[in-house]
């Protein structure tokens, strides 16, 4: 049984939890009614169990029909653009993914490395000529998120402009038309690149893709759109607020100072503690399903609360606890089955990099403000900070 419909929340009370209220409903209704901002109702999921049960039920789909999530600001389109897998049925879904997936394998993510290496060395020398205080944000987490993901496509892109289209496409105070303007400048910066790279092909995952004859450019402009929007903004801000939560808690810090070893570690309790995406995965139910003793009609949305279920206690003990050492194995930061983030490895090759670095060319890093005067990146899709204000 199911209580009174609920609205998603907003709010924080601590800039590292997730929305204030998700905890205790997750304690009274794991599956429970939600309002949509567009007076639907659908269901929420804010378990681990659970949701993991729902992401890999190919009864609940991630198409077009259901891109609303329960916050406002979430719509983008109003037909699929070719090549926009992340909203197609399960089939095509998996035909684009198998595109994609040789670059992101993990033999080919550990060739990455030096890359990766090299391009946290330079941001880390930037970050030492700037002095402090300095910008953590603006100088290293995300020029190093852009540089790696732009490097891999072999794009020459814009960090201002791309920067500038993506967050206005994850802003949530935009309307569908701003979001749908703001994809547009993305897509044709990343069509010019695809066409000139069929000019001038080179060793880089655009060739790759443009030596595939069953893909045309459009759709090949439309993924690489899509691997800049993931790639860039999410790695860039779990840097920023990755580096932020570990300042915020200098016993935790410490314990990685004294043993670098655990940075493996860290960065899966880091992904699961802070889960940016804010509002989690919404899919729609083809038929009627059975869940727990209630009903979700077909055609109805289920959003999963990535963020709730990645505190959930009845998987990671005292969840609200920033544990360095915890084995957070099994967290759903990057998502799960068939959506789950295709640059996850990489992803965490960046965060694994650039925390370490961080952390070894500036053993006296720290808050160059009061930590409730960073600004929070809240009215976005990814939860993150605007700047990281640091100094050493």
């Amino acid at each position: 049984m199911t209580g009174t419909p609920v609205r998603h929340p907003t709010t924080r009370s601590r800039p590292f939890d997730p929305h204030d209220g998700l905890r205790e409903l997750r304690a009274a209704q794991p599956l429970a009614r939600l309002h949509h901002s567009d007076g639907r109702l659908g269901w929420l999921v804010t378990s681990h169990e659970l949701a993991r049960e729902v992401l890999v039920d190919h009864r609940f789909s991630s198409s077009l029909d259901v891109m609303r999530g329960p916050a406002d600001g979430e719509d983008t389109f109003d037909e699929v653009p070719p090549g926009l897998f992340s909203v197609l049925p399960a089939a095509e879904h998996a035909w684009y993914r198998r595109k994609l997936a040789a670059a992101f394998a993990p033999r080919r993510v550990q060739r990455l490395e030096p890359l990766v290496a090299d391009v946290v060395e330079r941001r880390l020398d930037a970050v030492e000529a700037a002095g402090g205080p300095v910008d953590l944000v603006e100088v290293f987490a995300s020029p190093v998120a852009f540089e790696v993901i732009g490097t891999l496509l072999g794009a020459r892109l814009d960090r201002t402009s791309v920067r500038a289209a993506t967050e206005s496409m994850l802003a949530l105070e935009n309307d569908a038309e701003s979001t749908g303007r703001a994809w547009g400048r993305l897509w044709t910066e990343l069509h010019e690149q695809v066409r000139a790279k069929r000019a001038a092909p080179g060793d880089d995952l655009v060739s790759a893709l443009l030596a595939d004859e069953d893909l045309s450019d459009e759709e090949i402009a439309t993924m690489c759109s899509m691997l800049i929007t993931g790639g860039d903004d999410t790695t860039a801000n779990m840097l920023g607020l990755g580096t932020y939560a570990l300042l915020a808690h200098p016993e935790q810090l410490a314990a990685l100072r004294a043993d670098p070893a655990m940075i493996d570690t860290a960065v899966e309790e880091l992904l699961r503690y802070l889960t940016i995406n804010q509002f989690g995965a919404t899919r729609t139910a083809l038929e009627d399903v059975d869940l727990r003793g209630s009903t979700i009609r077909e055609g109805e949305p289920i959003t999963v609360s990535l963020s709730a279920a990645n505190r959930d206690p009845e998987r990671f003990p005292e969840p609200d606890r920033l544990d360095l050492g915890r084995p957070a194995t099994g967290h759903l930061a990057f998502g799960h089955g068939i959506h789950h983030c295709l640059g996850a490895q990489l992803a965490r090759v960046e965060l694994r990099l650039g925390f370490s670095g961080l952390l070894r060319r500036f053993p006296g890093l720290r808050l160059a403000v009061p930590a409730a005067e960073v600004p929070l990146r809240e009215a976005s899709v990814n939860y993150g900070v605007h700047r990281l204000p640091v100094t050493w």
